[in-house]
């Protein structure tokens, strides 16, 4: 049977394609999917009663986490800086509610960029604000274009990921080379994950859960798996996963 994947939605301002908002998900997000053999189902944004996020993942066989803006800094006790942007508080409660819900269903969840972070701040981690007032921050790769939206989409860089790791096996490789585009990232690891993928600044770049099967990529696999079979593995592996759940 065709997995069903349920993928955390976002919700847009009304515009000329609808004069409502509207729930959605990015499409490279659904069609690296769809290209793995799932079938994408984007979840509007709600908030839910008692155990309604449980009955609802009930239905599914895994959970995707997108990217987006940035974590309530309040969730991991900390108050925001300058440098924040794109809070939601109803969102981060929406997503952390579906997450909390695929882990009591024992589900496969693939978390990507912000996913990643609100999966570490969920499970008790929590983030760097701005990686560019870390103290080494000269040092640092980029790890996101600085013309945006003028100039490039994404940067690329590698990512070297521990051989025995999940995701080098998906991959089929141990080096992958990562789309990436942020601004945040983690700073202490949240009991039960385990780093398995760094940039060449030592950046975090990729955890999995001991206990739990979520993966946390911190670039986005989705952006060029259309010509990356390393990162469409990624996509492959994770719906094969869900499959067998």
């Amino acid at each position: 049977m065709t997995p069903l994947i349920a993928v955390a939605g976002r919700t847009g301002a009304p515009s000329k394609v609808s004069r409502d908002e509207v729930a959605f998900a990015g499409k490279r997000y659904l069609n690296s999917l769809l290209r793995a053999g799932g079938e994408p189902v984007v979840i509007a944004p709600q908030m839910f009663e008692s155990g309604g996020a449980v009955e609802l993942m009930r239905r599914f066989d895994a959970l995707v986490l997108m990217g987006g803006p940035d974590v309530d800094p309040s969730r991991y006790g900390q108050r925001s800086s300058a440098s924040v942007y794109g809070v939601s508080p109803q969102q981060d409660e929406f997503e952390s509610s579906l997450l909390n819900a695929a882990i009591d269903n024992e589900l496969p969840v693939l978390a990507v960029c912000r996913g990643m972070q609100l999966a570490n701040v969920v499970l008790g981690g929590t983030l760097v604000q701005h990686l560019a007032d870390l103290p080494n921050a000269a040092s640092l790769v980029a790890h996101a274009p600085g013309e945006f939206p003028v100039g490039a989409e994404f940067v690329v860089h590698d990512i070297a990921l521990d051989t025995e790791s999940w995701l080098a096996g998906a991959a089929g490789t141990s080096v992958v080379h990562g789309a990436s585009f942020h601004h945040q990232g983690i700073d202490r690891l949240a009991e039960g994950f385990v780093a398995v993928g760094r940039a060449p600044d030592g950046l975090l770049e990729a955890i999995e859960h001991r206990e739990y099967r979520i993966v946390g990529v911190q670039w986005h696999p989705e952006d060029t798996a259309a010509d990356d079979a390393a990162q469409q593995g990624i996509y492959d592996a994770f719906v094969e996963r869900a499959r067998k759940k």
